[in-house]
């Protein structure tokens, strides 16, 4: 069962909708920024995160999806309605830990079964 359908199903369901950001660890966030310069990136936010750490996110000039230079590894899917996203999953038995809400909007962090992590992201409108 593919959970991460980026199209509607026939029963109507909420589905992520994109893969909104990649994030990569890295050990030197200001250095890893300069490779990926180099590699053609360009920063679209950097900013301290609500933890204190840097948040530096970037992305190819014709893309849509971003990366995160970040402390741990993780994706971030677009949702409309995280709510209702959490609601669906947790009916198939899948567990979605609580909802974060900060000023990029609304956040909640859930597992694979092989441990990586996945977030849902609902942008505020």
């Amino acid at each position: 069962m593919n959970i991460f359908a980026l199209k509607k199903n026939k029963d109507k369901s909420l589905n992520m909708k994109s893969i909104e950001i990649i994030m990569l660890p890295v050990k030197d966030r200001q250095k890893a920024k300069a490779f990926y310069l180099k590699l053609g990136f360009q920063v679209v936010i950097e900013a301290t995160d609500p933890h204190g750490d840097s948040w530096i996110q970037m992305k190819l000039p014709d893309g849509t999806t971003t990366i995160s230079l970040a402390g741990f590894p993780g994706i971030i899917c677009e949702t409309e309605n995280i709510e209702k996203e959490i609601e669906q999953l947790n009916s198939k038995g899948i567990e979605v830990g609580k909802i974060d809400k900060t000023p990029w909007g609304k956040f909640a962090w859930l597992s694979d079964l092989d441990g990586n992590s996945w977030c849902l992201h609902e942008k505020y409108k």
